[in-house]
This record gives C-alpha cells, sequence and structure tokens, in this order.
C-alpha cells in the first residue's frame, strides 16, 4: 500500500471528521472507499459507450485518421 500526501480545505476536514465520528471508522478507510467511488464511478463514463461510434459516419476511419495527420 502506498502514501499519498493530500492537501484538503479545513472544510472537508471537518465534514469528514463528522462522518468518521459517525461511523465509527477510520479516515483513511473512509478516503479510500470515496477514492474508490470516484474510480468506479469514472470508469462507467470514460470509454464505456465508445464501441460503435463510427458505424453512421459514411467516412472510411483510416481515411479520416490519414487526413487529419497530414495537417501535421
Amino acid at each position: 500500500m502506498s502514501r499519498i500526501l493530500v492537501d484538503l480545505p479545513d472544510a472537508q476536514v471537518e465534514e469528514l471528521a463528522v462522518i468518521v465520528e459517525a461511523e465509527h471508522r477510520p479516515r483513511a478507510a473512509l478516503i479510500r472507499d470515496a477514492i474508490e467511488a470516484y474510480i468506479s464511478q469514472h470508469k462507467r463514463t470514460i470509454g464505456g459507450d465508445v464501441f460503435g461510434l463510427w458505424k453512421s459516419k459514411q467516412i472510411d476511419g483510416l481515411a479520416y485518421q490519414q487526413e487529419l495527420r497530414s495537417e501535421w
């Protein structure tokens, strides 16, 4: 397990302390859970709906790529 130093605003630290007290769990565990939830949410939104995006396009994907690269 790695350690990471994170700067948080005082208001967030205070809100986190309230949750720690209410749930009787370590602050580090709550932060790990929050990061895991954030990662899970973004896994669903990033790349989730990319398959089939070009099927209705009238241009060949390779031709499009070559055209874009010709501008470099």
